[in-house]
């Protein structure tokens, strides 16, 4: 059973940054890709990111690409989220989730995710 954790989420001012983590236990050696999702009040759950374990192919949001990078460290099991130029409008619940094998639903539907971590919150204040 694979488990995901989050961490890193806080408060920070507008313009700052936040590494998010998520440590996955129980994986496998073929899971294929991680991906961050978040969702704020009110708003359905979104795309924001994903890399591919095996070469770290990354896919981004358009409104967070050149602001949020993606990272892998294989050893560690561990994938990480570093945004910078953080705006009010980031301010929500991060989810990382682990996509098992390869899916045609492709890396920005959440449907094509089978385990989820628990969140954490971003804080973004203006």
């Amino acid at each position: 059973q694979v488990q995901l954790v989050e961490s890193g989420g806080g408060l920070v001012q507008a313009g700052g940054s936040l590494r998010l983590s998520c440590a996955a236990s129980g994986r496998t050696f073929s899971s294929y890709a991680m991906g961050w999702f978040r969702q704020s009040p009110g708003k359905e759950r979104e795309f924001v990111g994903a890399i591919t374990w095996s070469i770290g192919r990354t896919n981004y949001k358009d409104s967070v690409k050149g602001r949020f990078t993606i990272s892998r460290d294989n050893a560690k099991n561990t994938v990480y989220l570093q945004m910078n130029s953080l705006k009010p409008e980031d301010t929500a619940v991060y989810y990382c989730a682990e996509m098992s094998y390869y899916r045609p639903t492709g890396y920005s539907v959440a449907e094509s995710y089978d385990y989820w971590g628990q969140g954490t919150q971003v804080t973004v204040s203006s």
